[in-house]
């Protein structure tokens, strides 16, 4: 499908990646990895011939094409969602208006004309090419793809220009998904995706025809799409045909074998030089110098890169708070008439990691900004004993001050205390020497995140509010944040879309959906089979309390719920047995549809088959019955197609 011969890229005499050769092979789906700088997204555009490489050449199997999603930058304006999606299929488009040209042109020709016969033929060889390749079935993919991408059927028609910067990326990657290259590029697809559209992006690459080459920080998503990993470092491509979790472990290896040939290769080069440099000056030596000297020249010195620096850190001490942190009771917010949270109770106990979910738009920072102190309409919201709260915001690094430097923006927010210790702080997150005099202006997402992660190491507290803190963060800083997070013995309460760092956190999942709060007492993998429907053979029981007070390891059987508990849980059991009841028939339905687009769809063919014969249309009344047949054969087809969108969405 693509290959690569000796590629090589340098930005101003310095080289981001040297003579690599490299083949891809047709569906393979890639994770293209590396450090941040080491050349993967200028790889990707060169893939796609948006840049020019040093020298080398780029060879695509015969009629192949790649197409390129960057990270962020695709603004469109002026045209409805859905025609911007549909624009996708240009081909389909353009076959579509000459099917109806052709249509229109049979209409007004007597069929005993020679030139009616043509044009039927024409047409027949036509609406077979349009039908092979999914043109009956161009507006449901289209449907598919937006609904799995978070679309509501209500903005199709909205102008594109009307939807935000993470929505517009979205949009792009629609139109680049339906159009369906060879070669698919993808650069942080899941930058602007909730879970639901990971999750639904995730098993719609798994099942794509063509080859797949992504650049992502979502650990979990690269696992579950991607059976290959090309490592971009020290200037080369380095491939492992695995997960990348064992990607991560076999490269652990191949550094250590890497370094341990390196320690014996600078041994061997020492002894050398410590030979050249006792007997260089020695007349009976000169011949064994120079022969010294020769297998220096000719030794290929091993270099390895410095091991790139990553933050470290953990939280202060949590002071000691109350069994419950917060408490919800029948909470209401809304936006006009627009109510987000209808009701809510939540009660978040002491040691808690409590993760959020729920789709883009379901509340999801409304209810950690209620949490975090924002007024509401109704109900109370209740804090805890001894509450010390500190809250990330989902926007938290825009709100620094972009005129001041790192430093100057988290003195003015330390203790006095803490001032010592700030530039330890700062420097555990990276910002070391001259760094700490940037202007917050001219940081990047990731450097914003890391400082308004460091300012929430300032003072102690028990209840930690986070929103999305893995944003721009790459895989190694969001590794070390969930580590400090573990460790942390305070509550937790979180966003995050990255559902491995959601996995690896969450000992609770509420998910926020139609103005309800749902809760789920487990990881998120407990929360996915609960939601597909299926029943987890046995729950976590919540940790006891030794006699001193302190949470111990030791578990014991919960409470008994109370009696209002009881019938708000089995009224869910019902509401969900109710709705997979509905699912499973609507799957059916879907399934007969299914198979009468297949039954006319397969008359339609043989109806043509015979049409396309010889002296089919000397009988001009069995051409006019066959072409009446062939129209009702299409309308059938198209209300049988409108059904299956009814049935699909």
């Amino acid at each position: 499908m693509l290959h690569l011969k000796q590629l090589s890229k340098d930005f101003a005499g310095n080289p981001l990646f040297t003579d690599i050769s490299w083949h891809l092979k047709k569906g393979e789906r890639v994770a293209l990895v590396g450090e941040n700088g080491a050349g993967k997204s200028t790889l990707m555009k060169i893939i796609a011939g948006l840049i020019e490489p040093t020298s080398g050449e780029i060879q695509f199997a015969r009629g192949a094409r790649a197409s390129y999603l960057p990270q962020d930058g695709i603004v469109t304006s002026g045209t409805s969602l859905f025609q911007e999606a549909r624009s996708a299929f240009g081909e389909l488009l353009a076959m579509e208006q000459e099917l109806n040209r052709l249509g229109q042109e049979l209409e007004q020709l007597p069929a005993s004309s020679s030139e009616h016969e043509q044009l039927l033929q024409r047409y027949g060889e036509l609406q077979e090419q349009f039908r092979h390749r999914g043109g009956y079935t161009m507006e449901a993919e289209i449907g598919t793809v937006l609904k799995g991408l978070g679309f509501s059927p209500d903005d199709w028609q909205r102008d594109c220009g009307e939807f935000s910067g993470g929505w517009q990326m979205r949009i792009a990657l629609a139109r680049l998904l339906l159009q369906r290259p060879d070669v698919l590029l993808l650069d942080e697809p899941t930058n602007h995706l909730d879970l639901e559209a990971r999750n639904w992006l995730e098993s719609y690459l798994c099942s794509y025809p063509g080859s797949v080459v992504l650049v992502s920080h979502d650990r979990f998503f690269m696992d579950q799409v991607c059976s290959r990993v090309a490592e971009v470092w020290n200037h080369a491509i380095s491939d492992y045909h695995c997960s990348y979790s064992r990607y991560l472990v076999q490269r652990d290896e191949r550094i250590s074998a890497l370094r341990e040939a390196k320690r014996i290769q600078d041994e061997e080069v020492e002894k050398i030089e410590d030979f050249i440099r006792r007997f260089r000056y020695q007349a009976n030596k000169a011949s064994l110098v120079q022969s010294r000297i020769k297998q220096l020249e000719k030794i290929e010195r091993i270099v390895i890169p410095p091991e790139r620096k990553r933050i470290r850190f953990h939280f202060p001490d949590a002071p000691k708070s109350g069994r419950v942190v917060m408490e919800l009771k029948k909470l209401t917010k809304a936006f006009g008439n627009h109510t987000v949270l209808d009701r809510v109770d939540l009660v978040i106990e002491k040691g808690e990691r409590v993760a959020l979910v729920g789709h883009n738009g379901a509340g999801k920072s409304t209810l950690m900004s209620v949490l975090a102190g924002a007024e509401y309409q109704g109900g109370q919201c209740i804090a805890g004993h001894n509450l010390a709260m500190d809250y990330f915001a989902q926007d938290q690094a825009s709100v620094l001050d972009s005129t001041r430097s790192v430093y100057e923006e988290i003195y003015s927010d330390a203790p006095y205390e803490m001032v010592p210790r700030l530039r330890d702080i700062l420097g555990a997150f990276l910002f070391s020497g001259d760094d700490i005099n940037k202007k917050v202006g001219v940081l990047s997402g990731g450097e914003r995140n890391r400082l308004a992660l460091a300012k929430m190491l300032l003072r102690p507290s028990n209840l930690l509010l986070m929103d999305e803190p893995t944003n721009h963060l790459d895989l190694f800083s969001k590794e070390v944040l969930l580590d400090a997070l573990r460790s942390f013995d305070g509550t937790v309460v979180f966003v995050s879309h990255d559902r491995y760092f959601v996995n690896g956190l969450a000992t609770r999942v509420v998910e926020v959906e139609g103005g309800r709060l749902i809760d789920y007492f487990g990881d998120y993998e407990y929360y996915l089979e609960k939601k597909e429907g299926t029943e987890r053979s046995a729950t976590p029981a919540p940790p006891s309390r030794n006699n001193g007070g302190e949470t111990g390891t030791a578990s014991v059987e919960p409470e008994p719920l109370p009696v209002f508990e009881k019938a708000e849980r089995l009224k869910d059991r019902e509401e969900q047995k109710r709705l997979k009841r509905e699912g499973e028939k609507r799957q059916k339905q879907l399934g007969e549809v299914e198979k009468q687009i297949s039954r006319v769809e397969s008359d339609i063919a043989r109806l043509e088959e015979e049409m396309a014969g010889p002296g089919f249309f000397d009988d001009p009344e069995r051409g006019k019955e066959a072409g009446e047949r062939h129209a009702a054969l299409n309308g059938e087809l198209e209300q049988l197609y409108q059904a299956w969108e009814e049935l699909s969405g």
